[in-house]
């Protein structure tokens, strides 16, 4: 899944167009690594760091959504990892 569509159907940006900015902008990591195109590919098990807001969330994505649905069914497809430890 192309990760503009993956942020915007977990609800970490509203629009795919919000999400294509954080990328373009170089905010965005995947397993450590600068995300430098919204076409970029995420799967299973990769680790996403996301600027958000004021904080810096780390996750690790357990599925992959098929749709932009309710929080709750977001949020069971990613797991919040924590950046300290």
């Amino acid at each position: 899944m192309r990760i503009d569509r993956l942020l915007c159907h977990l609800r970490f940006t509203r629009t795919r167009s919000a999400a294509h900015r954080l990328i373009d902008e170089g905010h965005i990591r995947r397993n450590g690594e600068r995300v430098r195109r919204c076409s970029r590919d995420i799967v299973e098990g990769d680790i996403l760091t996301l600027p958000l807001g004021n904080t810096v969330k780390l996750i690790e994505i357990l599925a992959l959504p098929e749709r932009r649905g309710p929080p709750r069914e977001a949020q069971a497809c990613y797991r919040e990892l924590d950046p300290n430890g």
